[in-house]
């Protein structure tokens, strides 16, 4: 009864008039937006609708949070719910934005038992559950250079996917029992492929860290360099444009 009456709110939400600022914003700081076809775009400002009521945003380090803020950073979650049944990120509940780059705790194991602490400098991360983390300058940058293969906040939502079913470790919840074989096979193959040999892809070399870093590194490639990404890598390629509903590199002579 309870997913009855949240698929109601939802689908009035999504029916809601669009706002012409929030359309700007999208046009202006969502270069992808331009790239969907009509009715993607559609389920985009839907999906930014249901975000933008269903998520808290919270500015820290003395930021304000504004439309621009929120409409930018929710548009770039719903790309990754595109084409698919969305639950918009369940475990999620803030997302914390901070100004600029921010301190955060580290705890760090090494050989013999021992463990140092400290603090880094980060632009953004993902919580198993509860909080989103983005840095603001970051991520709008990100969001405009379309191409570059950088998108902190693709990255982050991208980890919130993977661990829907309790585990960072680069396999989403998929379709069917029988995707998994198909998805370990393809992205496996790359990401040893990085460890061994990042100069020989285009793949950010941080996807080597482990497997969740690594499906975070190759969300951000399949939305922002997809042609690239589908000429180096075909079957990583395929695999992503499976998961997300999506083909950002149509095959020449493909309808548009």
């Amino acid at each position: 009864m309870l997913a009855f009456f949240r698929r109601r709110r939802r689908d009035r939400l999504r029916q809601r008039p669009f706002p012409d600022d929030w359309r700007l914003i999208l046009e202006r700081n969502v270069p992808i937006y331009a790239r969907l076809s009509p009715d993607a775009q559609a389920e985009l400002r839907g999906h930014v609708q249901v975000l933008l009521a269903e998520k808290h945003f919270e500015g820290c380090g003395g930021l304000e949070i504004t439309d621009e803020i929120r409409v930018t950073i929710a548009a770039h979650a719903g790309l990754l719910l595109l084409g698919r049944t969305a639950d918009y990120y369940p475990g999620l509940f803030s997302v914390l934005v901070y100004p600029s780059a921010y301190r955060a705790p580290l705890t760090e194991h090494h050989d013999g038992g021992i463990v140092t602490e400290g603090e880094e400098g980060r632009l953004g991360e993902s919580w198993e559950r509860g909080a989103l983390v983005l840095a603001w300058d970051a991520a709008r940058s990100d969001a405009r250079a379309l191409d570059d293969g950088s998108n902190v906040m693709l990255h982050e939502f991208a980890h919130q996917l993977d661990t829907e079913d309790g585990s960072a470790d680069g396999v989403p919840v998929l379709d069917r029992h029988s995707d998994y074989a198909a998805w370990a096979r393809a992205l496996r193959m790359e990401y040893e492929r990085l460890r061994e040999t990042p100069q020989l892809s285009m793949l950010d070399e941080y996807g080597a860290t482990d497997a969740a870093e690594f499906f975070a590194v190759a969300t951000e490639a399949f939305f922002e360099q997809p042609e690239l990404l589908r000429r180096r890598h075909p079957e990583l390629y395929t695999e992503l444009s499976r998961f997300y509903r999506v083909d950002l590199a149509p095959r020449e002579g493909a309808a548009p």
